[in-house]
């Protein structure tokens, strides 16, 4: 971003999409909802009181953590830059004037705040009107990025265009005024599929372990069923982890990894994710009630409804959510016998639920070991553990994990298991092969070489690939 202004006129910046990646009025409505989710429908009470009083009612009912906003860094040199030269620097924004202060007092780099308030929402021509009342007509510079800055570039002496909206920048360069257009937050691909998280799909595949455990893989029919349920299911997970990603805007933007993805960081704004969630939700939804069974549709309502759940409450409550976590999972396996219409066995489900107990109990382990490494000794943000409880979760989890292997062994003696396969004392090689990969999954948490997702760090490591082919080719042989 370039200037060839005067130093003696006045720079006036812009808040939501200029200086800040993201919109104030949304980051309050998310953290409303966050934090007062049965409260949800009185902002639509709210809304009849108008614009100004809206966001003043909002601003007052949340606790935004300004400090971790997704501010444009290039914005933030430019300013300072100018600030450097003896010039007033100004924010005029249609955000509440309590959050543009708190904004103000924390990037300290401006001279005066112009800002909503309970009788007036400062946005457009409002805005602009203000601005020529204090500065008077081309009286100041105006760097912005919407449809609404449209007017205020009007009157402004040079206009300067920040990450425009669709139309903003031919609308603006049509004023004849402007100095500079920089895009520098533009949402690639890789934001959007990082966005709809199309990795944590191969979490789905769980679904196609009904069909394994019925040795039915070799019918067509089915495994085209079960390859549909994994699309709509899949979609449904992603719709619900967009969500997600919205609700935990703030906790998000506290944690080492997790701060850099797409909503977080500004990179993809709110109002997307708040339009993509249910489209990809009403898509599965309506495609599994179509083509699948019922209780395929019925199981992904259930599963929507208990991450929901999980994000707004489960999530903060210690021992309920790897519980909750657990239950995730088994729901993926219950799903695939849902659009398949197969059954279900006692073993197939004590077994998931006590092998996806232990990998959520990883996951803790290995947030509160990263904790603990930093020096903290408070709970850990928006969950309900300490770091002196590292021990504990161990405990739990290799317990956990020990026990699928128990529920293995007994399998093996099954009346059902002796008719299915041909030579099921074979079965018991799979046992060591499990002992292997669950103390060797714990040896690497406890060490910190563990990310935040075990399931997906099975699925890149070697070793574990390679157990899971043994596993594969152990029920194989033995059928």
């Amino acid at each position: 971003m370039n200037s060839n202004s005067e130093t003696h006129i006045p720079l006036v910046v812009d808040l939501d999409g200029t200086l800040l990646k993201s919109d104030m009025l949304y980051e309050c409505g998310m953290q409303f909802i966050r934090t007062k989710p049965l409260k949800t429908l009185s902002l639509l009470s709210w809304l009849r009181l108008g614009k100004a009083k809206f966001k003043e009612r909002l601003a007052n009912s949340v606790d935004i953590d300004v400090s971790v906003l997704p501010y444009d860094i290039e914005v933030i040199n430019f300013i300072s830059a100018e600030k450097k030269k003896n010039r007033k620097i100004i924010l005029a924004t249609a955000t509440h004037h309590s959050l543009a202060q708190h904004i103000s007092d924390h990037l300290d780099l401006f001279d005066h705040v112009f800002a909503t308030t309970t009788d007036c929402n400062l946005s457009a021509h409002r805005k602009r009107d203000l601005m020529v009342e204090t500065f008077g007509y081309k009286g100041y510079d105006y760097i912005g990025n919407s449809l609404e800055d449209i007017e205020v570039w009007g009157a402004a002496a040079k206009a300067y265009v920040v990450n425009p909206e669709r139309g903003v920048a031919a609308k603006a360069k049509a004023l004849g005024n402007v100095e500079n257009i920089t895009r520098s937050n533009k949402a690639t691909l890789k934001d959007w599929l990082k966005a709809i998280r199309l990795h944590q799909w191969m979490k789905n595949s769980l679904i196609f372990v009904p069909l394994l455990a019925a040795h039915q893989v070799t019918d067509l029919t089915l495994l085209a069923q079960c390859l549909l349920a994994f699309v709509f299911f899949g979609l449904c997970a992603s719709s619900v982890y967009i969500l997600n990603d919205l609700l935990d805007l703030s906790d998000d933007r506290h944690h080492r990894t997790k701060k850099n993805r797409p909503f977080a960081s500004g990179k993809i704004s709110i109002a997307s994710g708040l339009l993509l969630f249910p489209t990809l939700l009403i898509i599965a939804l309506v495609g599994s009630a179509l083509i699948l069974p019922p209780e395929f549709s019925a199981t992904l309502l259930f599963y929507y409804g208990l991450t929901l759940t999980y994000s707004l409450w489960l999530k903060r409550h210690m021992t309920v959510d790897v519980i909750a976590l657990a239950s995730l999972y088994t729901l993926r396996i219950i799903a695939g016998a849902a659009a398949l219409q197969l059954n279900l066995t006692f073993w197939l489900l004590a077994f998931s639920m006590f092998i996806f107990l232990s990998l959520a109990l990883v996951k803790r382990y290995a947030e509160l070991n990263d904790a603990r490494a930093k020096g903290q000794t408070s709970k850990t943000r928006g969950r309900g553990y300490y770091p002196s409880d590292l021990e504990m979760v161990s405990s739990l989890g290799a317990a956990s994990g020990y026990l699928s292997v128990m529920v293995l062994a007994l399998y093996i003696h099954d009346n059902t298991t002796t008719t299915m396969y041909s030579h099921p004392q074979i079965i018991w090689l799979a046992c060591p092969l499990l002992l292997f990969w669950i103390s060797r999954m714990w040896m690497l948490t406890h060490r910190g070489q563990m990310n935040d997702d075990p399931v997906l760090f099975a699925a890149r490591d070697k070793v574990s690939i390679i157990t899971g082919v043994l596993f594969g080719a152990v029920f194989w042989i033995a059928a």
